[in-house]
């Protein structure tokens, strides 16, 4: 992942590690307040979401800790990690521009692709004017790529 997307993650994992969890421990200390635990419907739930929240905090950190910090393709370089590569399909003739990001990072609607989907591994390496054929779960596209820009 880019160093930014690291630093994201970070900041994420913080958030949920402080406001997160003080968030949940509030419903649990109001939930209980209300009573019997063994039929407490709130209090299981609440529970079970700092459950799930512990799950996502060691899920993230473990992300940070084997994350590889790369650096964005810059100048005449083919398009890499934090590239923004446009394409044209060859068969329905549609123009598309993504950033090519990590997986934690791509946001598809946003603009950005992880480098690791189908389409990211085919683009990767590219060059202003080349065909590749992309294996997709929905069959081979063959795209032309018009532009790769480096930011």
């Amino acid at each position: 992942m880019t160093a930014a997307a690291h630093e994201q993650l970070r900041v994420d994992i913080e958030a949920l590690e402080g406001e997160g969890r003080r968030e949940i421990a509030g419903r649990i200390g109001i939930a209980r307040e209300w009573g019997d635990l063994k039929e407490n419907a709130e209090y299981h739930a609440a529970k079970e979401e700092a459950a799930m929240l512990e799950a996502k905090i060691a899920r993230m950190r473990d992300q940070l800790r084997s994350a590889e910090i790369v650096e964005a393709a810059a100048g005449e370089q083919p398009a890499g990690m934090g590239s923004t590569v446009t394409y044209r399909d060859e068969k329905s003739g549609k123009e598309m521009r993504f950033k090519l990001v990590s997986a934690t990072e791509a946001t598809p609607s946003g603009g950005s692709l992880s480098i690791d989907s189908p389409v990211g591994r085919g683009l990767a390496g590219a060059r202003p004017g080349e065909t590749r054929s992309i294996e997709t779960p929905s069959g081979t596209r063959t795209v032309r790529v018009t532009a790769i820009e480096h930011s």
